[in-house]
Order: structure tokens, then sequence, then C-alpha cells
């Protein structure tokens, strides 16, 4: 399909959201908090205009469909170990329904190891109303906005990346991270680097399968993001996407979870 045409900045104020945003009982700095914040931000021309685009031009599949089209927030448990960092949400998966990997491919390979794991109550990932509910983990990204080619520009991975330290600091049992490809490997040390938690000031080196301890209590992994050019040519199996997760509980199995 062609892609969606990028609107000018100009048109930026003219647009309206598909959606209603949510209700979100905020106080302080809080995940809801940061939630809101997420929802309402306009920081990046270029991913503002080009996610409200891909909502105006769907693929014929989702022809006259409502899109959410706005900067999509993290979700989970408030109270996770476990945090993931994705990339970005897909232009007709996340932005279309409000969800990051909700929708999409990559979203069908996330929730089903993640349902295998432990960490999901079900294998998918459909709509916001369907039942999904996450155990011991939360999700975010390291772009809040579905970019063009899905490459968010440097600039633009600076502008989102307060929201993750934040979301860092406000996961107070938090013990694993696993950055989904490199973009999110990366994003999720630069995060706690700059949230002050980890000493270390040299990114470790992604590959799948990678692991780093960044301070005593908090560990990263690296994985294969399971994006359709990763998975259709074998890059990433799901017996090697699997493992990741395995390992991810094993390291949190040697700890109780806080009651």
């Amino acid at each position: 399909m062609p892609e969606p045409e990028v609107l000018e900045p100009a048109l930026e104020s003219a647009l309206e959201p598909h959606f209603e945003p949510p209700e979100l009982a905020v106080h302080n700095d809080s995940l809801n908090l940061v939630r809101a914040e997420i929802i309402s931000c306009f920081a990046c021309p270029r991913l503002v205009a080009w996610r409200e685009a891909a909502a105006r031009n769907p693929p014929a599949r989702f022809r006259g469909q409502p899109y959410w089209a706005r900067p999509i927030p993290g979700w989970g448990d408030f109270e996770a170990r476990l945090l993931i960092v994705g990339l970005a949400p897909a232009a007709h998966g996340g932005n279309r329904l409000g969800r990051v990997f909700t929708g999409d491919r990559s979203g069908d390979w996330l929730f089903r190891a993640l349902h295998k794991a432990g960490f999901a109550n079900q294998p998918t990932s459909t709509a916001l109303d369907d039942g999904l509910e996450l155990r011991d983990c939360y999700i975010a990204a390291a772009c809040r906005c579905a970019p063009p080619d899905n490459k968010p520009l440097p600039q633009e991975m600076r502008n989102c990346r307060p929201y993750l330290e934040r979301e860092l600091k406000q996961l107070p049992s938090l013990q694993v991270l696993v950055g989904l490809g490199r973009i999110g490997f990366d994003a999720a040390f630069d995060a706690v680097r700059a949230a002050g938690l980890t000493d270390q000031k040299t990114r470790p080196r992604f590959g799948h399968g990678a692991e780093a301890q960044l301070s005593e209590g908090l560990i990263l992994l690296g994985t294969f993001h399971p994006s359709q050019q990763n998975t259709f040519t074998g890059k990433l199996t799901e017996p090697m996407f699997d493992a990741v997760w395995s390992r991810a509980r094993a390291i949190l199995a040697t700890n109780e979870r806080p009651s």
C-alpha cells in the first residue's frame, strides 16, 4: 500500500482525535500521570503529522474504523518486576487501537510468548477491551508515536526519553528490563542511566540473549525484535524468543515478589 501522506505541520491544530483519551486518576508523579501526559503530547511535529495521516489514509482492511491516532502510553501491572521496552507503535496497530503491540504481527509473537511464560493471562492482544491483563509486567516504548518507516529521529527519541525515565522511577519492584531490538535495548539502558539507577557509563553490547547487570538488583536482557522482517526470515524463531522470557522468569524466581 502507498505510504500515508504526511500532513503539513500547520494542519496539526485542525486535526481532531478519533478516540477520547481515558480518564486517569493522577497525583504527584505517578504512572497514571505519566500516561496522561504521554497521551496529550504534541512535542514532535513530524510524528503528530504522521500518526494523523496514517489514521486518515488506512489500508482497505481498516477503512472506516476509528483510530486512536495519539501517542501510546505504557501499560500493565503497576507493581511489575519486568519492564519491556519496545521501539514504537505500529501505524495501523497501536496507532489504530490505542495500545502498543495490539492488532499487529509483532504483538502476536510477543503476547504468545508472554502468556507462555506467565506474564499475560491470554496469548492475544486485539483490542482495548479484549480482557488482556499483564502479570508482573509493564510494557513501554522508546518512541510513543508511530514513526515513518518505523524510524524515529534521534531528537524524537530524546523527546520521549523523560517519559521512560519517569516510568522507571514509578516501578518500585523493577528487577528485569527486556529491550526489544537494538533501539529498545539501548533506550532502556539510556533511561536507566539518566534516571540514576546504574553507575555504568557505557552501553552494554546488544545481541539476542544479551544480559547485563546494571546494578545489584537490576538486569537488562536483549532480544531481536519480533518484527515481520525478523520472524519471516527466521532470524528470530519462537524457541529463541521463548528463551528470553524463560530467562526473565528464572531471574525473577530467585526473588519473591513483594507483598
